[in-house]
């Protein structure tokens, strides 16, 4: 015998499944409770942090060939910029962003480098931060830790990554990374591929206006630790070693600027498994801020 009462139905939460929550990537719907975006795999907390926050954080990439360090100089730039006060300052927005800084810096100090970024966008890491700076507005931004052969394979079979295009179509600036130890080995092969990078951004948003040819980008010889005379002109640096891509970046974007920078102050070599490892033997940042700077003064309201 059981006493009569009132037993509360949960059906009503079905209801929230019928309304779809858009991707702030791609703009796709999704579940409010996903976890990743089904049509890009960029993670949902980017849509809900921002819906939440009623802000529309502007979107940066770092771009350029396998290998080039692009996981190397975000994971340390994002260790930099959250520790020290002035002139910048980065808050990290989500347990999720602060997974590049630690694999990163967690990597140098067993002196090694971090791993490759796998080709698969449900296993790259991205950073939503907010970014303080002196005497001026905060900046929300997101950056992704793209994998280089995924670009690649994007930039050769359009639509293979739908998350990169969607997101390199919305930036309001872009990183673009270029080995400066390969250049001045004097292989073609980098060259190459940042001339694809350039030209693949002119065809995404072609518009003289408003599209990539006066949107900012900022060209980055990476590992210059190992040729210094490219920390004294990196202009000059790419007029020598990378033509192609500087007589690319000179005709078809109106705000483009080199740099240099560095990580490792020396590297050796060690005996592994598969063969000699390229491994960090001191930490000495170098030209790490300023590029960064740089593209955030361009890209300011």
């Amino acid at each position: 015998m059981r006493a009569t009462g009132t037993v509360e139905m949960d059906s009503f939460r079905l209801a929230q499944y019928t309304v779809p929550a858009p991707c702030y990537i791609c703009g796709g719907g999704n579940n409010f409770d996903a976890e990743l975006c089904r049509h890009c795999y960029a993670p949902m907390a980017l849509a809900h942090q921002a819906a939440s926050q009623k802000i529309h954080p502007r979107l940066i990439a770092a771009i350029g060939s396998s290998g080039a360090g692009k996981t190397v100089f975000l994971g340390v730039r994002a260790d930099m910029l959250s520790r020290q006060v002035e002139p910048l300052q980065m808050l990290a927005r989500g347990a999720f962003s602060i997974q590049l800084q630690q694999q990163t810096m967690a990597a140098l100090s067993r002196c090694e480098f971090p791993s490759k970024t796998p080709n698969e966008p449900d296993r790259w890491n991205w950073l939503h931060c907010q970014v303080l700076r002196k005497r001026q507005k905060p900046a929300e931004l997101i950056m992704p830790d793209l994998a280089g052969e995924a670009l690649m394979e994007e930039i050769d079979h359009p639509n293979t990554y739908p998350v990169i295009r969607s997101f390199l179509s919305k930036c309001a600036g872009v990183l673009v990374l270029v080995d400066a130890k390969r250049v001045e080995s004097g292989q073609s092969e980098e060259d190459f591929q940042c001339m694809k990078l350039i030209s693949y951004l002119g065809e995404l948003q072609p518009d003289k206006k408003t599209g990539w040819p006066a949107r900012p980008v900022s060209l980055i010889f990476t590992k210059a630790d190992q040729c210094e005379h490219c920390f004294v002109d990196p202009q000059q640096f790419a007029r020598r070693h990378t033509p192609g891509l500087f007589q690319q970046c000179r005709e078809r974007l109106h705000k483009h600027q080199y740099f240099a920078t560095g990580v490792a102050g020396a590297c050796g070599y060690r005996n592994a498994a598969h063969g000699r490892v390229l491994v960090p033997l001191r930490i000495e940042p170098r030209g790490i801020v300023e590029p960064f700077q740089w593209l955030l003064q361009q890209i300011a309201p």
